[in-house]
């Protein structure tokens, strides 16, 4: 099992498109982040029911290739989560080891990918129910993405906006 936890933090893109008056409008609607806490829940249980899928209790880490860091990433979990006032994408990888920097970059990068192309793409494609509508919800947004860990998440302050990111 797991002796250690690395919660990996980065922005969600989550759209809705308006009822228009012949149905759904073609143009989307960007929801902020402040504005998709009230969604919390609902994402929640739409992440929940996509990560039943999984075949083992690994999720994600399942998929790392590279044999040295899939055994010291026991498990990788995607969520979402409130930080200050706003709602972010987490994953929280379960370590059986401490990684090196490099081993770090590693999955960081296989977060990127899970995020761009792998579960995130199916996510985003999937509607979710909301009293207000169906919204979509994207753990890539390509013109604002980054990745942080949580100590830099913790330590980085709203007044000086995304200071410490990881670009991946």
């Amino acid at each position: 099992m797991a002796n250690e936890t690395m919660r990996i933090f980065f922005p969600l893109r989550i759209i809705t498109y308006p009822q228009g008056e012949y149905g759904l409008d073609d143009n989307s609607v960007e929801i902020t982040p402040a504005e998709a806490v009230t969604y919390g829940d609902a994402i929640l249980a739409a992440i929940a029911k996509e990560n039943r899928l999984f075949e083992n209790d690994r999720g994600l880490a399942e998929y790392i290739h590279d044999e040295a860091l899939n055994k010291k990433v026991y498990s990788l979990y995607p969520s979402v989560e409130i930080v200050d006032d706003e709602l972010w994408g987490v994953m929280t990888a379960g370590l059986k080891e401490f990684l090196s920097g490099e081993e770090t970059a590693e999955l960081l990068d296989f977060v990127t990918g899970q995020n761009s192309d792998g579960y995130g793409e199916g996510l985003e494609q999937r509607p979710i129910k909301t009293p207000d509508g169906e919204i979509y919800v994207s753990f890539w947004n390509h013109e604002n993405y980054f990745l942080k860990l949580e100590q830099e998440m913790k330590n980085s302050s709203p007044d000086l906006g995304y200071g410490g990111q990881v670009m991946v």
